[in-house]
């Protein structure tokens, strides 16, 4: 049982960090937030993102990586 919380813990942790090391040093060639559907309203004092292509890819992927992880 602890060996199984053990496991969860640090495959969570490894996914974790390659989410961040993918926001880190792909964001210069990733163009999430500036891809076409992604919507930007700005006024004079105040402005709204609705980064709505993004989301999609992300889901997207997110999906086929978790069919791909843990399809029984």
């Amino acid at each position: 049982m602890v060996h199984n919380i053990g496991k969860t813990i640090m495959i969570i942790g490894l996914a974790l960090f390659a989410v961040g090391a993918v926001l880190h040093f792909g964001g210069r060639f990733l163009p999430f937030g500036r891809l076409p559907g992604d919507f930007a309203w700005q006024g004079r004092n105040w402005s709204v993102h609705f980064p709505l292509a993004s989301s999609i890819i992300i889901s997207i992927v997110l999906t086929v990586l978790a069919n791909i992880f843990f399809r029984r």
